[in-house]
């Protein structure tokens, strides 16, 4: 993208005169739009702006703020890239991705808290909610399980494994060991789809069943397995695969 202003990374922007930068009336703007209408009108890349103005204080952010949009196609890929490779972009360094991570740190949290104070059972769709911020947009293949007590409560939310674009390992043992460690009662599998797709694979539905009858024998319960993408998501026991 052309600018009339070089794009170097944060880290090594000089300083301007006192004067300021050309887009210091239009932050201005940014900031009042933001604390009088609660964000609402804004667009997906001035909310990236405005983030990267809190890294880069002394240069106009606009134009690194639109490539971005343009790199990762859409203001959530940006907000959930992984730092390294936010930080590839020209013209990002450590703080300005920073910046832009803690969006998504804080969003977590905030969607995560339901699901932590309550029956995981009684709070499904904040776990859904949850899953989808924290997975949907993941490049790689990542498994996690949720180990749950006697009251369905949340013990320990574990990334078991993390892999390729297309597949990522899950072993039945390793599973039901850290359950027994944790002393779990029951657990929900879960992982994503880079494909976007959500739809369980053959092997999907093979090794759930498997962790199902290991557990079994041992009393602990697998209460559904999700599967998350860009699509959406999917539920085996909602499709009768358990």
């Amino acid at each position: 993208m052309s600018s009339s202003l070089p794009l170097l990374a944060d880290a090594e922007l000089p300083d301007l005169p006192a004067g300021g930068h050309h887009g210091a009336g239009h932050r201005a703007r940014l900031r009042e739009r933001l604390l009088n209408t609660d964000g609402t009108g804004l667009h997906d890349h001035e909310i990236v702006e405005y983030l990267l103005t809190l890294a880069i204080p002394r240069r106009d952010t606009k134009p690194l703020a639109k490539q971005l949009i343009d790199h990762f196609g859409s203001l959530a890929g940006v907000l959930t890239a992984d730092g390294d490779s936010l930080r590839a972009v020209p013209g990002m360094g450590e703080t300005s991705a920073a910046a832009l991570k803690i969006v998504q740190v804080a969003a977590r949290r905030l969607v995560s808290e339901p699901v932590r104070r309550q029956p995981i059972l009684s709070s499904w769709q904040a776990l859904l909610d949850y899953l989808r911020l924290d997975m949907a947009h993941l490049t790689r293949e990542r498994v996690r399980v949720l180990f749950l007590n006697a009251k369905n409560m949340l013990i320990s939310d574990d990334v078991m494994s993390e892999g390729s674009v297309d597949q990522a390992a899950i072993y039945t043992r390793q599973v039901i060991k850290r359950a027994l460690d944790l002393g779990a009662v029951s657990l929900i599998l879960v992982h994503n789809h880079p494909s976007g797709n959500p739809q369980p694979s053959k092997q999907d539905i093979q090794i759930t069943r498997e962790i199902i009858e290991a557990g079994k024998r041992l009393g602990i319960g697998v209460h559904d397995h999700i599967i998350i993408g860009l699509d959406g998501h999917s539920s085996m026991r909602s499709m009768g695969l358990i």
